[in-house]
């Protein structure tokens, strides 16, 4: 993983850390999936160099709904509100545009 990936992830920890109140705990599982995801972009990347915005966006998804069945396991209820609203106004998923 780049040193800007994980530049990114920190401040979307950080961002998503401070808004949804997480425990330390909480932060370590919600890295962990983070870094997992940007491991699949950048291997989907690597592996499909002449993919098109459309499959992109499908796989994008696809990583969004991984980390949405992982984070679902340690964040209660209000945060998952929280959580579910911030993804749905974001503009880019891990800095990758989402439009």
């Amino acid at each position: 993983m780049t040193t800007e990936a994980k530049t990114m992830i920190e401040d979307e920890l950080k961002r998503f850390g401070s808004n949804l109140n997480l425990s330390d705990a909480q932060k370590s599982k919600l890295r962990s999936a983070l870094e997992k995801a940007e491991d699949k972009i950048e291997e989907i990347r690597k592996t499909n160099p002449d993919i098109s915005r459309a499959d992109v966006r499908k796989k994008l998804a696809g990583a969004r709904d991984q980390i949405r069945e992982h984070v679902v396991s340690f964040l209660n209820p209000e945060q998952l509100k929280k959580w579910d609203a911030e993804v749905a106004k974001a503009k880019s998923f891990l800095g990758h545009p989402m439009t």
